[in-house]
This record gives C-alpha cells, structure tokens and sequence, in this order.
C-alpha cells in the first residue's frame, strides 16, 4: 500500500510550535493504526516571503496538488505588516485554497465540559454546545474582482467586489445538509438578506437546495441576529452555513465558547478528495518562540485528518478522546489556565496528549 502524503507548512508565529506538534501526533497515531504516512515539510506565508519573494511558491501549489492533505500552520506578523506591501503572507493561504479548490470550511465548535471555567460564557449557557460552521471559502469579497485601491470621484478610495455564483452556493449548502445528516438533521443558513443582493440571492438557492432534504430541519437568519442568537444559545444550533465574510468572523466568535482559539480545530474540503487542516488560531506573534502556545486545536485537526482523508474514524475518535483525557487531568497551557490545574507548556502539552493516545491493540 503506497503512504499517505502529507504536506506540512508550519507558518509563521506560533505556527512552527503548534504544527510541530501536529506532526508529532500524526506519526505516532499513524504508527499505531498500522498507516504509512510521509511528511513533506514547506515554507508558506511570511517565511516564504523572506525566502523567495512570494507568500506560495509555484512548487508549493504542486506539491500540495500531488499530495493526499496539507497540515497548515497561522501565517502573518508585524513584520510583514504594511498597507503598503505588495503582498502578504495571508495571499498564500488564499492561494493554496484556491488552487485546491476547497470551498467548503469546516469548522467544529464542542465546549469541553473541563473548560467550562474559561468560557466566556456562564457554564449553564455554554455547558453541551456543540455545533458546525461551513464557511464558503474561495468566494465573496476575499476573491471577488476588481479588488483595487483607485481614484473615486476624484479622491483616493479602495474597491471590494462581493459576488457569487449559483455554483458556488449550491455545492456549499448541499454539503451543510449532507453534514447535517449525520447529526442532529437541522441546517441554519445565515446571510444579509435584508441589504445586500447576494443576501437575497444566496438565500434563494439555499431554500430551493433545502427542498432537496426533506427530512432536515432549514431555517435561515440574519447574520447579525445569529451573531447575537450564537451567544444567547450557543446549544440550539447544528451546522451553520454561510458566505466567506460571516462565516470568518462567526466561528472566531463562537470558538471563544471553548475557551480559547486555541481549541478550535478546521479542515477545508473539496470536491475530489483535496483537503488543509489547520488551527483556526492566527500566529500569535506577542507569543513566538516561547514555547507556550496551545497545540490542541492543531491536534483536533489531525485528528479531522485521519477521519475525512485517511477514512481513520477509530484513529480520529483515539486522538479526540486523548485531548479530553489530557484536559480532564488538569494539563492546561496559559491560555486555558485555571487556578487548581496544571500549567504546562506546548511540548509537555503534547506528550500528554500523546501519552493518552491509545491505539487498536491498547483499546
């Protein structure tokens, strides 16, 4: 059987530690499956930048075509911070997507009952949320064109376009009620209805592609009632698909339940089998290099791995049960600290993690 591929860009920030530790844990939880993997590490966003002069290499995008996933690291920092820079490190993010073609992001968001301290919200409140988020990820005001600065009425003035296609909403709505199936049968579709064409559009086609899905619950909702709705009653929902915008700035806002950015894992999907894990955590840049970042949202994307690429339900269902053994011992990064659990740091964080990952033989 030939391995499984694996391309790895650490990023920048925290991205080396928090993706090294990713690693880690995907070599030893492939070890004990019985799965051959093979890492490829390569530079992306701002170390490819200092590198090469371009945020994603050419050689990247092939590499990343040629392999079964790619585990990715936050990119980003002061450093490359200026509106006046040609590029940025985040136009390689939004080129690997592109490249792939992976529209659909997927975002889980599970309060473990150990966090429940550090959620922001009231125990009572945030106790039993669980929930998805489907982002649209290649289209909306990140990709539409023109995107330019220009004279406007003869002054200076910048240019967004936001535009979709009946495609593009489609396919990402099929694949919320598709998600929807294996849970709890209920989709919400979140929009801008009342002010923007593409709310009105994107609302039609959800609600012809809902009448495919009879037995899945659809409603749809403004997406600044939901913004508020998703703090008051973050149990009632299941998958939640929306545009790219919305959906950015939503599950940043409900991965804040779980305590930190830090427990938030995603996978961005495609239609051929193409897939990136990463954290949904940006590069931390006040915290690089000091060994102190979570890892656990980067570890719950491999574990994401394993389950959509690898087709390794067990081996995911392993590494998921190993954070929550690992939380529920009272190992804490700063970030999920509590008075009474046990500060450590990102690599004690991940032996722990490790130390709990019980494989077929062991279970």
């Amino acid at each position: 059987m030939n391995p499984w591929r694996v391309v790895v860009t650490p990023g920048d920030g925290i991205g080396p530690d928090v993706i090294a530790s990713g690693a880690e844990v995907l070599d030893h939880a492939a070890r004990s499956f019985g799965l051959r993997v093979v890492q490829t590490e390569r530079p992306l966003g701002g170390a490819s930048i200092d590198r090469f002069g371009v945020p994603c290499t050419d050689e990247v995008v092939q590499d990343a075509l040629d392999a079964d996933a790619v585990l990715l690291g936050a990119v980003g920092g002061p450093r490359w911070d200026s509106p006046y820079v040609q590029t940025t490190p985040e136009e390689g993010v939004l080129r690997l997507r592109k490249s792939l073609g992976l529209y659909a992001n997927v975002r889980p968001v599970r309060v473990h009952d150990a966090l429940l301290g550090c959620s922001p919200l009231r125990p009572e409140v945030a106790r039993g949320t669980d929930l998805v988020i489907l982002r649209e990820l290649i289209g909306g005001l990140y990709f539409g064109q023109p995107k330019e600065m220009r004279q406007i009425d003869g002054e200076p003035g910048a240019v967004d376009t936001l535009v979709y296609r009946r495609s593009e909403v489609e396919r990402i709505v099929r694949r919320a009620f598709q998600w929807a199936a294996g849970r709890r049968r209920r989709v919400l579709s979140v929009d801008k209805f009342n002010v923007l064409v593409t709310g009105r559009f994107w609302r039609g086609v959800a609600t012809e592609v809902a009448a495919e899905y009879p037995h899945v619950e659809f409603r749809s909702m403004l997406a600044d009632a939901f913004a508020a709705a998703l703090v008051a009653r973050p149990t009632e929902w299941d998958v939640v698909v929306t545009e790219n915008t919305f959906g950015d700035f939503l599950s940043d806002e409900a991965g804040m339940f779980t305590g930190s950015l830090g427990m938030l894992p995603s996978a961005s999907l495609g239609d051929d089998g193409r897939a990136l894990y990463e954290p949904v955590h940006g590069s931390a840049p006040d915290i690089a290099g000091q060994g102190i970042a979570n890892p656990l949202a980067t570890i719950l994307s491999v574990a994401m791995l394993f389950r959509h690429t690898f087709d390794q339900p067990q081996a995911a269902d392993a590494i998921e049960a190993a954070v929550e053994r690992t939380l529920d011992d009272g190992f804490r990064t700063r970030d999920i600290f509590e008075e009474g659990t046990r500060l450590v740091d990102t690599t004690s964080m991940t032996a722990a993690v490790i130390a709990r990952l019980e494989g077929p033989a062991a279970g």
